[in-house]
């Protein structure tokens, strides 16, 4: 089931005169400012809502979402720095206690990256997407070795590494691993199975995700 924008605003008037009202008292204090002490870094997947998998209230969550769930390593160059700026606001302003990079069953991105669908694209016709899951291109090898390129194993590899390479990611920014060697900041990986509806948490110790 697909919503248009008039349905969307249909939607709206019915949250203005429910759940709006209802938590009144929340919406004013949140009008004051946030302060979620979890920061998620989930894909922009139409299926994958964290908000809706964790079953929060508006306020508690500082949601990044985009292809295949990225971080990109620190880096000071050009460019635009959407994913680094939400990360710097998330740890040096708000103060988040912890990070869940949340990966995904049937991740689009994920499967590009494996079968390398968009590779040589130009901008506009598939480039962007090449270059963006390019980030995951030696997990990708990887996982190619391991697995191949196709069948559910393969696939549900990539996803799995897409996630530990964005948490890799985010130990490359300073401010992250001071606050984590003090105590002060926690880093999870996630799956969801959209299907089944499962989540499975990544171990560190032993790299497997395993059933929450």
């Amino acid at each position: 089931m697909s919503a248009d924008f008039n349905a969307m605003v249909d939607g709206y008037r019915r949250f203005r005169a429910r759940d709006w009202s209802r938590q009144r008292e929340r919406w004013t204090e949140l009008a004051q400012g946030q302060s979620p002490k979890v920061m998620i870094i989930a894909c922009s997947d139409s299926r994958v809502d964290p908000t809706v998998i964790f079953d929060t209230v508006p306020g508690e969550l500082f949601v990044v979402r985009n292809v295949a769930n990225l971080v990109p390593p620190l880096e000071l160059g050009g460019g635009r720095h959407g994913v680094s700026a939400a990360l710097e606001f998330a740890v040096t302003q708000i103060e988040v206690s912890e990070i869940v990079v949340l990966g995904h069953g049937a991740c689009g991105g994920c499967g590009a990256a494996l079968s390398q669908r968009f590779k040589d694209m130009r901008p506009g016709e598939g480039g962007f997407i090449a270059d963006w899951i390019d980030l995951l291109s030696d997990a990708r090898d990887e996982v190619a070795r391991q697995h191949g390129t196709d069948g559910p194993d393969a696939v549900r590899a990539m996803e799995e590494a897409a996630v530990k390479v964005s948490i890799a990611n985010l130990r490359t920014f300073p401010c992250i691993r001071a606050r984590e060697a003090e105590g002060k900041l926690a880093l999870h990986g996630a799956w969801f199975g959209i299907a089944g509806g499962a989540l499975h948490v990544l171990d560190p110790a032993t790299g497997a995700f395993n059933p929450a």
